[in-house]
């Protein structure tokens, strides 16, 4: 089994960017994350937190260069906050919680056709897609439990 820090020199190699540390550094937190998407002041709080000196500035440049490749993929939701995710293809659609902000990930067959099946009415020819479903997440439902 490969680290992630072979993956990660991998990836770079492959999409031909030099492996240098700060590359690195962003690809491991974003992999080794719970969370799948990211800001890039989540990175770079998360790399103080490990005693990496690398400055937001680099940060912005680091998950720039690495989306220019192909191996992140940017999303700007309501809040008009970046967030970043690893590119692993295929496609999702996003759930995103106007009350706490979390952003949750989904896959539906039943979306899929439709989509295609507008696209076809309008005749277009599908490349790419981008759903994002604006709510509330249970934590943050009026009269859940765990809600506001």
């Amino acid at each position: 089994m490969k680290t992630l820090q072979e993956l990660d020199d991998q990836d770079l190699k492959r999409t031909g960017l030099k492996a240098t540390l700060p590359r690195r550094l962003v690809l491991e937190i974003i992999r080794s994350s719970s969370e799948r998407h990211l800001s890039a002041e989540d990175v770079y709080r998360r790399l103080l937190a490990h005693g990496h000196d690398v400055g937001l500035a680099t940060v912005y440049r680091v998950l720039s260069q690495l989306e220019s490749a192909g191996l992140l993929s940017r999303n700007v939701f309501e809040a008009g906050k970046a967030l970043f995710e690893l590119n692993e293809g295929g496609d999702h659609d996003h759930l995103i919680c106007l009350g706490c902000g979390r952003v949750d990930e989904f896959r539906n067959e039943a979306v899929e056709a439709l989509r295609q099946d507008v696209a076809a009415a309008h005749r277009y020819q599908l490349s790419r897609h981008r759903l994002a479903l604006y709510g509330y997440c249970p934590d943050c439902t009026p009269g859940h439990p765990a809600g506001r």
